[in-house]
């Protein structure tokens, strides 16, 4: 059985021609869904009757474009690239062919020569991912993340805050869900969230928060969390 590979377009000549076919369409409504003419239509359903579904690919399909620039001038301008704008971008060596040389094409068309040639890279191949990979962490409270979403939570009935969420890193669970003024270390560090961290991130090794501005370490909270148990005791 063979596969045929179609455009879109062609898909969709194939769908409505099969309908008509099977009279579930008449022709001037196939005409109107594919933009033909009653003549092209019913030569077509001709060529669809004879040759099956390959009647409808383009006869351009795999061959070169009938607008494609000479060879001879592809090798010009890459000459002329290579031996005195090397170190010039698509862009400014396409204006400079066409204002010192008179050879006059598109940058977009340079920028393709010039790749395939090894002249340029493209800036996704040039520069480096930013995003280094990180594996999740392989147990429950290894990493304690925390982001905070500013938004108006209450609508009408109240004023904008902030909703933090503590995730766990391994397993995605929401250790704890909180809202409060502004995501600040004092808001996640608040006496609100020290039952829950006694349970889970007391026992992380690591945590991480969207802020960097807010001073939040494990040290920091390392620090919180033993002032108030140095403090509970007292009182006690």
């Amino acid at each position: 059985m063979a596969v045929v590979s179609m455009s879109k377009q062609e898909f969709t000549r194939l769908d409505v021609l099969l309908r008509v076919q099977s009279g579930r369409l008449r022709i001037a409504d196939a005409c109107a869904l594919i933009g033909l003419r009653r003549r092209q239509v019913f030569r077509l359903l001709r060529g669809l009757k004879q040759n099956g579904a390959t009647s409808l690919l383009s006869r351009h399909r795999d061959r070169p474009s009938n607008h494609r620039l000479s060879g001879e001038v592809r090798a010009l301008a890459l000459s002329l690239v290579r031996e005195r704008y090397a170190d010039f971008g698509p862009t400014l060596a396409a204006e400079k062919l066409a204002a010192q040389h008179g050879c006059a094409i598109s940058r977009e068309t340079l920028r393709g020569w010039m790749i395939a040639d090894g002249l340029w890279t493209d800036r996704r191949h040039r520069l480096p991912s930013p995003h280094q990979p990180r594996r999740r962490r392989e147990c429950l409270g290894e990493l304690v993340q925390i982001d905070g979403s500013e938004h108006a939570w209450f609508e009408d009935r109240g004023g904008m805050c902030t909703l933090l969420a503590f995730v766990d890193d391994a397993t995605s669970r929401l250790m704890l869900l909180r809202f409060v003024a502004s995501e600040s270390a004092f808001d996640i560090i608040s006496e609100r969230a020290v039952p829950t961290w006694k349970r889970t991130a007391s026992r992380s090794r690591s945590i991480a928060t969207s802020t960097a501005s807010s001073g939040l370490t494990p040290r920091t909270l390392w620090v919180a969390r033993e002032s108030r148990s140095l403090a509970a005791r007292c009182r006690s």
